[in-house]
Order: structure tokens, then C-alpha cells, then sequence
């Protein structure tokens, strides 16, 4: 078995024994023995997937074929009078990488001890915030390597090994998640996406993949998130908190590898009805924890993150949502009095986002376009879609990745040549 499948299939199994020996330290004797006695018929779903895409345009640092693998993905889930239990993972053919991978997305077990409190413990998906397809708060990892590609926009949000409370007042609700070891976001490495490499002066791609040391010590490298929300009248107010680390590469250290400096969050948003459609404002400031005085040229600064957005119903099945997204990069002057590059950040960057989605033939056509556009980078990111459900099991989806801009160096301009089009054949059962 090679190494990436079996350092999937080990997670998997891993995450399972975890949730068996959790079940029979609480089981006992008795209930072990009528296990299957004392559990729901289980239920089973998933699919089996072929997707194919390709570049439009040459990359010399990349494959001309942007996604091409057949996937399957299997879904299983049960109850007992006192839990329930899931598990989803995926294991597929990467012709890109030409290797068998898999990946657990799901293995948990949720508990309801009281009315009041919530438990799930086990790799899950997690995600909280107002943004459409725009994260301030949510520092649950995401796979934007996965998005740029072509796959399923269900791949954009990661999986994580984590512990969730919940508990409900009649006065504040509130969520408290703890990840024992760092879980970063799926970044781009150039291994699927070409990408501009600072250190290099240029784009670079599989030849020159990012080299980065992650934080891997358990419970010494955690992460802590936290939400309290409530409702008042017909608007949802929340306040986030978190202790962690950059989910990205936010620095690089005097070796020349890419690291994670350490992170604190604190954000704010309230969302509610307004002029007919759903409003919302989400604020969020990134405390960098080793470069609180901006004078560290190799870690990021701290930031403030800005969003608006508003969404609403056009016409009958046509929707949309509009948002204003700002990035302020905070002590600008020491960053700029520090910085010995060619292409130094501005102060503040700002995007606009577009969704709209119109439903057609008795909803089984569905036409959708997400757009990025940053008018002070100077770049944007479309990715246009089609998709169409032949019966209830067999669904067909054709799509692009269009990525533009003036420069090499800015969030999508350096993409360019990693514009694609890709199409999926999907069977779910």
C-alpha cells in the first residue's frame, strides 16, 4: 500500500479506535455484549465520482491536466439512546499525483448529556461566521487548493480532530472547540497550483514546492476557538475568540522554511433581515502574537479584517448576495520601514464578491457564479458553474477556475496560468 493511502487509512483507523475505547469506557459489560442489539439499523450513502479538468493555457511549472481522479466516498451513520455516530471518508485514483489517496472527512461521536450541552468529539467539519465564501472568524481549516482546481465546493472546508462543547441559555448560547495538534488550512505548496514564491523573485510550481515546517506537537501546539451568540429580536450577535497559530505560512525563518507563527483572534458579527434580504457585518482583529510591533520583517503583521454583505431572493429560484471584504495591514510604517523586497503589501486590500445561483427545470438545472474582484490588486477570480441532475442518483457538473490580474505577485493574479475547466460525472447512493 503506498504511503499517502496509508497514512489516510491509519488517520482513519486511528480516529475510529479512538471513538471505540471513548464508547467502552462508558459501555461496560452488559452493553457491549447486546452492541448491536442497542444500535440503529445503520445508515449507508455516498457516491462514486470521475472528474476531469485541464488548463487553458500552457504552465511550465505544472501538469497540462488540473484534476483527473475517480472518487468514492462512503457515508455511514447510526444511534444508540444516548449517542450518535458518523463516519464519511473518501478514498480516490489522483491522476494529477498518479497515486491512491484517502482522507477521513468524518469520524465522531455526538453526545446530549443535558438539555443544555452538546458534546461531539472525533474529526469533523467545522464552521462558524457570516461570509459567503469570505472567512474572518472561521479559523477552521480550509482547503483553497481543492476549490482552485475544480473539485466539489464541499472540499473547500477541511476536516479537523477536535472536541466541540456546546450549551444553550435561554440568555447566550455559546461553543467552545478544542484541536489537540494544529490542523493549517490546506495551502497551496505548487504541487496542484503554480504560485508566486517570494523567496525565489518568481512563480513557481511541482519543481519547487513550498518547503514549511508545521507545528505538530499534540496538545503542546493546539488550538482554542470559542463563540458566544445570541438573538435579539429577528438579528443573530455574536463575539468569536482564538488561540492558535496563522493558518497559512505567516513567516519564514532564518533557515529559508516557511513557519506558522503564533495567533490570537477576536471578532465581532451581527446578522439580520434588512430591505428585503439578509444583512451582515463581521469584524475580526489579528493579534500576530511574535510580531506585535510590526518590526519583524519575516513574520506577518497583525490585521483588521472588514466584511458587509447583503444577500436576497431576485425573482423565484434566482438568488444573489453581494460582499465588501477589507484587509488593513496595521503598523504600516515599521512594515515598511523593514521590508527589503520588490513587492511589499499595501496597506489595506480590498474585494468585492458576487454569488448568484438560478435554478431551472424544475430545479434540476442549476447556473451559478461565484466572483472575486480586487480593485486594488488588481486581479479577480470567477469560477462559473453548470450543473444538471439527470434522475435523483446521476447528476452532471461542468465549471471553470478563470483566474486574471496585472501582477505576478497578488492573491489571484498569480494564478493566471492555472485557469481551468473542468466537468464531473456523479452516481450518489
Amino acid at each position: 500500500m503506498n504511503a499517502p493511502v496509508w497514512a489516510g487509512t491509519r488517520q482513519g483507523i486511528l480516529s475510529c479506535l479512538a471513538l471505540a475505547a471513548f464508547w467502552l469506557a462508558f459501555a461496560g459489560d452488559s452493553l457491549a455484549a447486546s452492541l448491536w442489539d442497542r444500535f440503529s439499523t445503520p445508515e449507508v450513502h455516498g457516491f462514486l465520482e470521475v472528474r476531469a479538468g485541464c488548463r487553458t493555457q500552457p504552465d511550465p511549472y505544472e501538469k497540462e491536466a488540473s484534476v483527473l481522479e475517480t472518487r468514492l466516498q462512503a457515508e455511514v451513520s447510526t444511534r444508540t439512546s444516548w449517542a450518535q455516530f458518523k463516519y464519511k471518508g473518501d478514498i480516490w485514483y489522483d491522476g494529477v499525483l498518479e497515486q491512491a489517496r484517502y482522507d477521513t472527512r468524518e469520524a465522531w461521536m455526538f453526545l446530549r448529556p443535558a438539555d443544555f450541552l452538546d458534546i461531539k468529539l472525533g474529526r469533523q467539519v467545522l464552521t462558524w461566521g457570516t461570509g459567503d465564501l469570505v472567512f474572518l472568524n472561521d479559523l477552521f481549516p480550509k482547503d483553497w487548493q481543492s476549490f482552485f482546481i475544480g473539485r466539489d465546493a464541499e472540499y473547500l472546508k477541511a476536516p479537523c480532530g477536535s472536541v466541540k462543547v456546546s450549551l444553550f441559555f435561554d440568555f447566550l448560547n455559546a461553543d467552545f472547540v478544542f484541536t489537540p495538534l494544529f490542523a493549517s488550512d490546506r495551502f497551496i505548496t505548487g504541487q496542484y497550483v503554480s504560485y508566486w514564491n517570494g523567496a525565489l523573485g518568481r512563480l513557481a510550481g511541482n519543481e519547487s514546492e513550498l518547503d514549511f515546517d508545521k507545528p505538530d506537537q499534540w496538545v503542546t501546539d493546539a488550538e482554542y476557538a470559542a463563540r458566544l451568540y445570541r438573538t435579539v429580536g429577528a438579528y443573530e450577535l455574536a463575539l468569536y475568540g482564538y488561540l492558535g497559530f496563522w493558518k497559512n505560512p505567516g513567516g519564514i525563518a532564518a533557515s529559508g522554511e516557511y513557519i506558522f507563527p503564533r495567533l490570537r483572534v477576536y471578532g465581532v458579527s451581527a446578522r439580520g433581515p434588512m430591505a428585503g434580504g439578509i444583512g451582515n457585518i463581521e469584524l475580526a482583529y489579528y493579534d500576530s502574537i511574535e510580531d506585535q510591533d510590526g518590526r519583524d520583517p519575516n513574520i506577518n503583521n497583525s490585521e483588521m479584517r472588514y466584511l458587509v454583505g447583503f444577500a436576497r431572493e431576485i425573482c423565484r429560484d434566482f438568488n444573489g448576495s453581494v460582499q465588501y471584504y477589507v484587509e488593513q495591514l496595521l503598523r504600516y510604517q515599521d512594515y515598511r520601514a523593514t521590508f527589503e523586497g520588490d513587492h511589499p503589501r499595501d496597506e489595506l486590500r480590498h474585494v468585492l464578491t458576487l454569488q448568484l445561483t438560478k435554478l431551472l427545470m424544475n430545479q434540476n438545472l442549476e447556473l451559478s457564479l461565484a466572483g472575486y474582484w480586487s480593485p486594488s490588486d488588481h486581479d479577480a477570480y470567477l469560477r462559473p458553474k453548470i450543473l444538471y441532475k439527470w434522475t435523483d442518483h446521476i447528476r452532471q457538473e461542468v465549471g471553470a477556475n478563470i483566474f486574471l490580474g496585472q501582477r505576478d505577485d497578488t492573491m489571484f493574479g498569480q494564478y493566471k496560468a492555472d485557469t481551468n475547466i473542468y466537468m464531473a460525472l456523479r452516481y450518489s447512493f
